[in-house]
């Protein structure tokens, strides 16, 4: 391997810093139309998850909205508490429990879902289609290299 130069080393801590202070930025963009509707981002991703992929073991949700178990339990207890979710046991596993969402979960996914998709639209549109598509490819093969995605 051939020795790494001062601009190599300093472009790569340019790209993470910048790659890391947009997803900042895009990420506060769209959880204000998120925290206006009184649920915080992981909150969310709980309720969109279970409207769009249907009753989820508690135990995988994490996994699915990357974030660690100890915290589900969590959110939960919180998006229960606000009568959007609950719980159900597994009629053929006794250990497995379901989280699912409640009608009045439903009616705040789909008020809120449709502006939300729309901002990330919105943000992401000051890219040309192909650049979107260039950019997917990039991040998904430097995901993909350090073996997370």
């Amino acid at each position: 391997m051939s020795k790494l130069t001062n601009d190599q080393v300093n472009q790569s801590l340019k790209l993470f810093i910048v790659l890391s202070r947009a997803y900042r930025a895009i990420n506060e963009q769209v959880n204000k139309v998120i925290q206006q509707n009184g649920l915080n981002p992981t909150e969310f991703a709980v309720l969109e998850l279970l409207y769009h992929k249907g009753d989820q073991p508690l135990q995988q949700i994490g996994g699915k909205i990357l974030l660690a178990s100890g915290s589900i339990t969590y959110v939960v207890d919180k998006l229960e508490q606000k009568d959007f979710l609950e719980r159900v046991a597994c009629p053929k596993d006794r250990r497995v429990t379901y989280a699912q969402i409640t009608e009045k979960g439903k009616k705040l996914i789909e008020a809120i879902f449709p502006e939300h998709e729309g901002r990330i639209h919105e943000i992401m549109s000051v890219l040309e289609q192909e650049e979107q598509q260039e950019a997917i490819r990039l991040l998904k093969k430097l995901g993909l290299s350090v073996g997370k995605y």
